[in-house]
């Protein structure tokens, strides 16, 4: 009997079209002698088609597994996972604490920092105000929760902050102010449950100031380099920082974390965790598992058997006396 995965895209955030593409290249790769496939798209305007989840258990008899392929607000950020348990529904990738608390910068770098791992500083301000006597420069602006890069500038004076903060505060009314790090921009790729293990890291090149939305997604300009041109010995240092990274915000599945190698240093500064990060066929988290030996259709199928053992794990506790 085949497994009927419900492939859930699209959405109100952002990232609505990279969630398509990264979805279009998961539904292409599950073996449709073993997977049924049920897509579920979400319109920009948060409308289903065809239909919704319905938050009931056993009112979605067609469904065993959910793989969410949503970026950003509204499906990285805790809210379709809530739906999902409400469901008692299988899930792909994190639970709702770690998906909020990972798509919100600030709280995400808190939880690092209460683990010892190196971030970043940053202030986090409330509107655009109060910037006037700002006198640290190159930073980095974002708004505190959304993915992708989108609404992040960098920053060089004081005319280009307020700009920033103008545009970053269109997607948050939270916005982190972060100093500025010269040096490489690396990726590491985590997988698991109870047990995550990283994969080799890639180091980003970007073709612009940093490695933004569009050279993410629309230029194809950026170089990729699979290992990372660092040390044996700061590749086990990436390594190790992700997947303390990954159990710091109780994360599950699949995650990408996101590094910066300050030059004049030498140390190394969690920049982010992703719990969804891209999956189409350029997107780096399932060619660093293909450099180290699986697959994508290995990688999606495995997320399935991650997802299905978290949720019978999860069945097994009790919620009343």
């Amino acid at each position: 009997m085949k497994t009927r995965v419900a492939v859930v895209y699209g959405g109100r955030s952002g990232e609505h079209e990279v969630s398509i593409r990264s979805a279009r290249s998961i539904m292409d790769a599950l073996d449709k002698e073993r997977f049924e496939v049920i897509p579920l798209f979400i319109r920009k305007d948060g409308r289903w088609d065809p239909k919704p989840i319905v938050p009931e258990p056993g009112a979605n008899d067609g469904i065993d597994v959910v793989i969410p392929v949503l970026h950003g607000t509204f499906g990285e950020d805790g809210t379709i996972q809530g739906l999902f348990e409400m469901a008692a529904l299988p899930y792909v990738g994190a639970g709702v604490f770690s998906s909020a608390a990972s798509m919100d910068k600030w709280h995400m770098k808190r939880l690092f920092a209460d683990r010892g791992l190196p971030v970043v500083e940053c202030e986090v301000l409330e509107g655009i105000s109060g910037v006037e006597n700002w006198k640290d420069f190159p930073v980095f602006v974002k708004p505190a929760n959304l993915g992708s890069s989108v609404g992040i500038s960098k920053a060089k004076n004081l005319e280009e902050l307020n700009r920033a903060l103008a545009l970053a505060s269109k997607y948050d009314h939270r916005v982190l102010v972060e100093r500025a790090i010269v040096g490489m921009e690396l990726e590491c790729a985590v997988l698991g449950n109870d047990h995550p293990r990283a994969s080799t890291p890639c180091e980003i090149v970007p073709s612009r100031e940093f490695y933004d939305y569009e050279d993410k997604y629309l230029l194809d300009a950026a170089q990729f380099h699979l290992p990372a041109r660092i040390a044996p010995e700061k590749i086990e240092e990436v390594k190790q920082l992700a997947v303390a990274a990954f159990q710091a915000v109780d994360c599950s599945g699949l995650a990408r974390v996101d590094f910066l190698l300050e030059a004049a240093t030498g140390k190394l500064f969690l920049n982010e965790i992703n719990t969804f990060p891209g999956f189409t066929s350029i997107s780096m988290y399932p060619k660093m598992w293909a450099h180290d030996g699986i697959g994508f259709a290995q990688l999606v199928e495995r997320l399935i058997e991650l997802a299905l053992e978290r949720h019978r794990l999860r069945q097994a506790l009790r919620y009343e006396l």
